[in-house]
């Protein structure tokens, strides 16, 4: 969102939408449309700040212990708030992570944010921030999970259900690779469901995990507003492992 003029009132209006059909964490970054999607966000948020749950990123190149602040200033003034309640690290970079936790507790105790993450860590590089002063304090992560990638579910997901962090799945739906697949659009017509909301479902079983799709279209808004009442049957759930199978050994965290 945010990186084209002409689809600004389409955008305002499907994020409104969401956040009256219930979906109220709302995703974005610094580097999407350049500021562009933060400040979408802040005009579709305008009035009901409190009802939405608001989370942005920093870039890794301004995650100095100075340029952590400045980026969250700017994100802050781009949103039109004063406070978000999840500020992550876009991706690892060059910065030593000690200065982006230190620049994150200031801004913690700054009432700038209520809580702060990581997004595209792996185990090691969990491990080697939980090691770190504060860094315990660390609330989530954000990795590629869906159906067709499941990468995160050979450690990383166990790793994160012991320490009680939940996971946030970004691209749910695999940017639309997954739903022309056989096996999901048959699941998807015995349920009387889309494909979409099928593949939702699926990660709604799995504990600790949190997808967050994206869409401006109205109608699949509603659709994904629709997944928690979505019920798959074990034989449903069996033929979806069957398709999609997790993964047989580690491999290197995808990111998109």
């Amino acid at each position: 969102m945010g990186e084209r003029r002409r689809d600004r009132t389409r955008e305002i209006a499907a994020l409104r939408l969401g956040v009256d059909l219930g979906l109220t964490l709302i995703d974005t970054a610094e580097m999407y449309g350049e500021g562009g999607a933060e400040e979408i966000v802040g005009e579709a948020i305008a009035g009901r700040r409190d009802g939405v749950f608001l989370v942005s990123k920093v870039y890794p190149h301004n995650a100095s212990a100075k340029g952590t602040i400045a980026a969250c200033e700017r994100s802050l003034a781009r949103l039109r708030t004063d406070r978000l309640d999840l500020y992550l690290l876009h991706w690892r970079g060059s910065v030593p992570l000690v200065e982006t936790i230190g620049a994150f507790a200031k801004l913690q105790r700054d009432g700038k944010i209520l809580r702060w993450g990581v997004s595209n860590f792996d185990v090691v590089d969990m491990e080697e921030l939980v090691a770190l002063t504060g860094g315990d304090d660390c609330a989530t992560n954000q990795v590629y999970l869906s159906l067709g990638e499941r990468g995160v579910e050979w450690s990383l997901l166990a790793w994160m259900r012991a320490r009680k962090l939940p996971l946030m799945a970004y691209s749910p739906l695999g940017q639309g690779r997954l739903l022309g697949h056989r096996v999901l659009g048959r699941v998807a017509a015995a349920v009387g469901a889309t494909p979409a909301q099928v593949a939702l479902a699926w990660l709604l079983t799995k504990d600790g995990v949190v997808p967050i799709p994206q869409s401006s279209n109205a109608a699949h808004i509603r659709e994904i507003a629709a997944v928690p009442e979505l019920v798959l049957d074990r034989p449903m759930l069996a033929a979806l492992e069957a398709a999609f199978p997790p993964p047989a050994g580690a491999r290197a965290l995808a990111m998109l």
